[in-house]
């Protein structure tokens, strides 16, 4: 199958507002409501392509709108149970979209942006991921679902199982497809392709293009056009609003330093990043101890109690998620400013898709790392590689003038916002007589009245 590479750049306009796109009534409204305006650098590249129905190859850094790139096209080819098309439509409730992503996190944000725009029309949208009963997810497909957003492995059990049918998809999303390549998501996504034979339309998303992706789309897609969005002052891998410190920082003094950068002035929602589940919460249960409102998503939580952390940051309850690499793709929230690695990522792209949980949608923010001293090899890989030009990070204890100075933190911060509780000593409720107590005088209870006790025997007769 021929394969067409086109590089489009974002420094060509197509449409200063969705307005001047060709786009439903219903849909330019929903953009508004949710104060969708005008497109970002890769909506405005991937939308007239992917509305005129082609394949697209959409390569852009993280939070940079991709979601609703691909999201309103599929959006205006879905045929609505509200839309004067529906009477005659044949294939009523079975899936038209599916768009396959690598984390529950990201499926569940991805559903919420698709619900957003599609419910004036009565689409309807399900997440589907494992961690989860099979049960309501059944019952939602038999009911009639218009977009499947979902995560390779519990897509392929419910297609197995006959709950999913794939045959009448007409358009199909791989959204963060290096990170499914890195998780050994693709001979999954291979057969869900596969089961997809009516597709018209095929767009895949990534952050990097590694060669088994550039494999992937010369067999599945149709001559895609690849729109790779890059600025002229912007050509790294990590944009230039993320205002980066490398601090060297001593293990045991890791959570003094963090407990004081997160009192520095202008600090808002946090992600603070661990490589461990472990570490992940040990450091959460010290921030809450010490006074601050941490949550905290890893593996060993169930998926009702992730979801509940995650839902908590979002409305404001937590102002600090602590989080292993499975929240580094995946949660998109606006406002994040600071993003703190606790302990050093493990190569230069788990580096990049961490920080690159601020500064999206054009706001600026500050990524802080630590290195310790046996991660330093291992960060001066990641300089390299992403030549960011601070592979000699500075000595740094949490009282370090610098610290203080750089992140703008003010004086006299200290590692606590509430002081510790006192240690309350419980006594014995009965002490020994060899350890008498000393706090309190025992006391000495009146002495008993004697009464005299006559005491009379009784004694059987020979007759009974």
């Amino acid at each position: 199958m021929p394969h067409l590479v086109a590089s489009v750049s974002a420094l060509h306009k197509v449409a200063n507002t969705f307005a001047e796109l060709p786009l439903r009534p219903e849909t330019i409204e929903a953009l508004h409501a949710h104060g969708f305006i005008a497109p970002f650098a890769i909506q405005e590249m991937v939308l007239p392509i992917a509305l005129s129905d082609g394949d697209v190859i959409g390569q852009a850094k993280t939070g940079t709108g991709k979601t609703l790139a691909f999201g309103i096209p599929l959006i205006e080819r879905v045929i609505a149970p509200h839309d004067a098309e529906w009477t005659e439509f044949a294939n009523k409730g079975l899936p038209q979209v599916l768009v396959v992503v690598p984390t529950r996190e990201l499926c569940t944000q991805v559903t919420r942006d698709i619900e957003e725009l599609a419910s004036n029309r009565g689409i309807r949208t399900l997440a589907v991921y494992g961690g989860r009963a099979f049960e309501p997810q059944i019952e939602a497909l038999q009911a009639g679902i218009e977009i499947v957003v979902g995560t390779p492995g519990r897509l392929l059990d419910l297609s197995r199982q006959g709950q999913l049918k794939l045959k009448e998809v007409s358009r199909l999303v791989l959204d963060e497809a290096d990170e499914m390549l890195d998780l050994g998501f693709l001979p999954d996504v291979e057969k869900l392709l596969a089961n997809t034979p009516n597709r018209k339309q095929t767009m895949l998303f990534s952050a990097t293009m590694p060669g088994d992706i550039i494999a992937l789309a010369r067999r599945f897609m149709n001559q895609p056009i690849h729109i790779r969005t890059q600025d002229s002052e912007d050509e790294g891998a990590v944009v230039t609003r993320i205002k980066q410190h490398v601090l060297r920082a001593h293990a045991m003094d890791k959570i003094e330093m963090l407990a004081r950068i997160l009192q520095a002035d202008g600090r808002g929602p946090t992600i603070v990043f661990c490589r461990t589940k472990r570490t992940c919460q040990k450091t959460a249960d010290d921030l809450l101890e010490r006074g601050f409102r941490a949550a905290t998503i890893h593996g060993d939580l169930g998926q009702g109690a992730r979801e509940k952390a995650l839902g908590d940051f979002k409305a404001g309850k937590s102002d600090v998620l602590v989080a292993t690499d499975v929240a580094a793709r995946g949660i998109d929230i606006e406002g994040i400013t600071h993003v703190i690695n606790y302990q050093c990522p493990e190569d230069e792209k788990t580096y990049v898709h961490r920080i690159g949980r601020t500064a999206r949608a054009g706001a600026d923010g500050i990524a802080v790392t630590f290195v310790d001293w046996d991660e330093l090899a291992r960060w001066k890989m990641i300089n390299q590689t992403l030549d960011l030009g601070l592979a000699e990070p500075e000595e740094t204890y949490s009282s370090s003038p610098h610290l203080y100075e750089v992140l703008d933190i003010p004086t006299g911060s200290t590692g606590r916002m509430t002081k510790a509780k006192p240690v309350v000593r419980v006594e014995s409720k009965a002490p020994t007589k060899s350890a008498p107590t000393k706090h309190a005088p025992a006391k000495v209870s009146a002495p008993r009245e004697k009464t005299e006790r006559t005491r009379t025997r009784t004694r059987k007769s020979k007759e009974s």
